[in-house]
């Protein structure tokens, strides 16, 4: 089979982005193309937001493709450049194909390509070989006046019917005449339904007309008497000259059997979008060595082996922004993850081959890949500058959050000049691009920058939208708790929190859904009895929000002070 040239590398923010997730994928992907030559694809996994719409609509920059799911499906492991037989195909056809493209087996179609059976090496084989003991299956053949005409290259000198398909058996006419005549009633088999292979024995041939045969096979190439000629038209009889020995004829004759007596009509069928892993647990046990992938509406789409299951996936992602599979791309764990650009915590991610991780302790991953354009001496172009500087300003609050360090200080004004515009004007661009609270519904909201962590046994999420001011979030707090009620139940969760920041003031709300036994531990001032805490000076989720909730998971009741919070 040919297959198609490797597809794109896929590079991935974490589930929910958030927009330094979108814009260090952009970045990086650009990055990556500039440094390598190869083909890299930006990519999400989630929906937008107004922040993010804000930040690609300043510079004129789509927004990434959605790909909801990277898990292994049969569609692309499968054989898609395929070779095919109809059910008229001769045995002849059908060995010459799988002979000329060492193929094991051959489907068998219809018009649009609607599967009918499989014809392998194997059904073949014991077509003809039938067991010992079956004489009559060595010489039975299910096909027409014009393919065993097609199969020997035989030169026709009268037919019949050509094209009517039909069960005949074959005789060689080796014998004497006497035992000849005899043989319609030792094997039962009418003349009609015979067809005779006969050199150039006279005797032989005038019997078999006047039997009224349905075929009467002259090999050797050998002319045939005129009158010979004449009496099988009177009769009806079929004749044509073979220009191969008798033997031969014989075999060839045999091959002219159409394959739809012979194929397989049961077989199991797959979907190319079935879970490659679901796939093998379901074949293990299975004959066939080739399997068939059809349509819902029972057409042919591919074909495939055990090998071609059990190879690793062609797909090949790249993770920014995260490195915890958790939080990445479904089926992220099934696939070849080649690269990690991260700022965060070290998570559970596994991987079959060493890999380049890039993990810095600052304010964003759009930091370290504007960065990466710096080390190189690579000019970023201005959209891609200006991405970058959007994602910097938006996950550092404008370098305001307590996860801001040097560098990110230093890669913001580098890109202030290739962006033509400057941090604070791009944050408050950003910023005050409407309420993510009021432009979405609560279950939106509490999913759109979610990350799911496992802390002692402990699992549970974190979402997080930045507001200006805590107004809006005042006037939807019954449906957001609703939905974070709903997102903790859904997902069988200890717990659910969502950190409502206030850009301005650097301060934030917390919102509790779970276990009320941890509730109690929590020592922040409360607003709302078990439901909503104030948080002064806390706007991180990564440096303050997580460690704190660790904390208290493990015991530590004592709220820290400053940064640590």
């Amino acid at each position: 089979m040919m297959r198609a040239a490797r597809a794109p590398i896929l590079v991935f923010g974490h589930r929910n982005p958030d927009a330094d997730a979108i814009c260090s994928a952009l970045g990086y992907a650009d990055f990556k193309r500039r440094v390598t030559g190869e083909r890299y694809q930006a990519a999400r996994c989630g929906n937008s937001n107004v922040r993010i719409d804000a930040i690609l609509q300043r510079f004129g920059v789509s927004l990434p493709p959605f790909i909801a799911d990277v898990t292994p499906r049969l569609g692309d492991q499968m054989a898609r450049e395929l070779v095919t037989a109809s059910p008229e195909t001769t045995c002849a056809e059908a060995l010459r194909l799988i002979e000329h493209h060492d193929i094991q087996a051959l489907p068998v179609v219809v018009d649009g390509n609607r599967l009918q059976g499989v014809v392998t090496i194997f059904h073949l084989g014991q077509y003809f070989l039938p067991p010992v003991g079956e004489p009559r299956q060595m010489r039975r053949v299910r096909t027409s006046m014009r393919a065993i005409v097609s199969s020997l290259g035989a030169r026709v000198l009268h037919l019949v019917d050509e094209m009517e398909v039909e069960d005949l058996y074959v005789r060689v006419g080796a014998m004497d005449i006497r035992t000849f005549e005899g043989f319609t009633e030792r094997e039962e088999i009418s003349p009609e339904r015979s067809v005779i292979v006969v050199g150039d024995r006279r005797d032989i041939q005038e019997s078999s007309i006047r039997m009224g045969v349905r075929l009467l096979v002259v090999t050797g190439g050998l002319s045939v008497a005129p009158d010979v000629v004449e009496a099988a038209r009177e009769a009806g009889v079929g004749l044509v000259v073979s220009p191969y020995d008798s033997a031969t004829t014989a075999w060839t004759v045999r091959s002219a059997t159409t394959i739809e007596s012979l194929m397989s009509r049961d077989f199991v069928e797959f979907r190319p979008e079935d879970r490659v892993r679901e796939v093998v647990r379901r074949t293990a046990t299975m004959g066939p060595a080739v399997f068939m992938v059809t349509t819902d509406e029972g057409r042919l789409a591919g074909v495939f082996t055990r090998r071609d299951i059990l190879r690793p996936s062609e797909t090949r992602i790249i993770l920014v922004d995260h490195n915890e599979l958790t939080q990445a791309v479904p089926g992220a764990g099934e696939v070849d993850i080649v690269e990690v650009v991260d700022h965060h915590r070290l998570g559970d991610l596994r991987t079959r081959n060493p890999i380049l991780f890039l993990n810095r302790p600052v304010g964003s991953t759009s930091t370290i890949v504007a960065d990466l354009y710096r080390q190189e001496s690579l000019e970023p172009p201005r959209e891609i500058a200006g991405v970058l500087l959007g994602g910097l300003v938006a996950d550092t609050l404008n370098l305001r959050s307590p996860t801001t360090t040097p560098v990110d200080r230093e890669v913001v004004t580098w890109l202030e000049g290739r962006a033509g515009i400057t941090g604070s004007e791009l944050a408050e661009i950003v910023f005050s691009s409407g309420s993510v609270i009021l432009q979405n519904i609560p279950g939106e909201v509490v999913r759109q920058d979610r990350k799911v962590y496992e802390e002692s046994g402990w699992r549970f999420s974190i979402s997080q939208v930045e507001e200006v001011g805590f107004e809006d979030f005042w006037s939807r707090k019954l449906g957001l708790v609703a939905a974070l009620e709903e997102v903790r139940d859904g997902e069988s969760l200890d717990f659910a929190v969502l950190l409502v920041t206030d850009v301005k003031s650097q301060d934030s709300l917390l919102v509790y859904r779970g276990r009320p036994d941890l509730l109690e531990r929590i020592t922040y001032p409360v607003i709302e009895d078990g439901e909503v805490f104030e948080l002064e000076g806390v706007v991180s989720r990564k440096k303050q929000l997580l460690p704190f909730l660790a904390g208290v998971i493990s015991g530590e009741h004592a709220r820290q002070d400053g940064g640590g919070a």
